[in-house]
C-alpha cells in the first residue's frame, strides 16, 4: 500500500509525499516549493526517489529543479508538455501506466484546465492523484481547454470506485461549495457536506482528500445529467455537455 502525507504549500496549494511501504520508494506530486517537501522528507527519513507532475504550472513545478538536484529522483510527467516542462526524465500519456516501486498507476490524459493535464490512479490503493482537473466539490478553470473537452476528461472518473481517495491539489472547497449550493440547493447531501466543510475551515483543517463518493453525490461538475440542476438552470432539455458549459460559465463569474 501507499502511505500518503499531504503537505500544504503556497497560499492554497496541497502538495503530496508517496512512499510504497513494500520497497520504501518515495515520490513527490507536483512540487511548486521544494524546502517544505524536502524539510517534510527529511522529518519523515523518507528518502525521495521520484518526482511525479500532472501538469505545468508554476505552483505545480517549480521545486523540481532543487529536490532533483538534492535527491536525484527521476522526474515523470505528461508527455504532451516536454517543451514547457524543464527536468523530465519520463513522460506518461494518457492510457500508460507508471510503476513507482511496487505500485502502478493508470494514467489518464484529462486536458481542460491545461492541454497537457494528466492525473494518476494507484488501483490498488485506490488513490487519486487528478491535478487540477478535479476538486473537492469543483474542477480545474479552463485556461486552454474547451467545456467539452474538460466533460470528457472528467467522465473517465465517474468510472472508478466511489471509495476511491481523492487527493485534489488546492484548497478550494469552501468557495466551490458556496457556489454548489446556488447550483443545486435542494440537495441534501450536499448542504450536509457544506456544514461539515464550514465546520473544518473555522478549525484551520484541511478539506481535502475526499472520496469520489462524495464528489459522486455532492459535486455539480461530475452531474450534469442531474434533473435537480438542469431544472435549477432551466437546461432539463439540453445535453450534459451543454449544461457542463452553463455551470463552468457560471463558476468563472462566481
Amino acid at each position: 500500500m501507499i502511505d500518503v502525507k499531504q503537505i500544504p504549500i503556497l497560499s492554497d496549494n496541497y502538495c503530496y509525499l508517496l512512499r510504497d511501504e513494500k520497497t520504501g520508494a518515495v515520490a513527490v506530486i507536483d512540487p511548486g516549493v521544494a524546502t517544505p517537501i524536502l524539510d517534510e522528507a527529511k522529518r519523515l527519513n523518507w528518502q525521495i526517489t521520484d518526482i511525479i507532475l500532472t501538469h505545468h504550472h508554476y505552483d505545480h513545478v517549480d521545486g523540481v529543479a532543487e529536490i532533483k538536484a538534492q535527491t536525484g529522483a527521476t522526474v515523470t510527467g505528461p508527455a504532451k508538455d516536454t517543451h514547457r516542462i524543464d527536468h523530465l526524465d519520463k513522460t506518461v500519456d494518457g492510457g500508460d501506466t507508471l510503476t513507482f516501486g511496487s505500485q502502478t498507476a493508470k494514467v489518464f490524459f484529462v486536458p481542460g484546465h491545461t492541454l497537457g493535464h494528466i492525473a494518476y490512479w494507484f488501483e490498488e490503493s485506490n488513490v487519486l492523484f487528478p491535478g487540477d482537473s478535479l476538486f473537492a466539490l469543483g474542477c480545474g478553470r479552463l485556461f486552454e481547454g474547451t467545456p467539452e473537452m474538460m466533460w470528457q476528461s472528467l467522465q473517465q472518473y465517474l468510472l472508478l470506485p466511489a471509495q476511491t481517495v481523492v487527493y485534489c491539489a488546492h484548497e478550494y472547497t469552501l468557495s466551490n461549495a458556496e457556489f454548489a449550493l446556488t447550483i443545486d440547493p435542494k440537495n441534501n447531501n450536499l448542504t450536509q457536506r457544506v456544514t461539515k466543510i464550514k465546520k473544518l475551515r473555522s478549525q484551520g483543517k484541511p478539506t481535502v482528500p475526499s472520496t469520489l463518493g462524495e464528489e459522486f453525490k455532492t459535486n455539480p461538475f461530475l452531474r450534469p445529467d442531474d434533473l435537480g440542476i438542469r431544472k435549477q438552470l432551466e437546461m432539463t432539455s439540453a445535453t450534459d455537455a451543454e449544461v457542463f458549459r452553463e455551470i463552468r460559465l457560471r463558476k468563472d463569474n462566481f
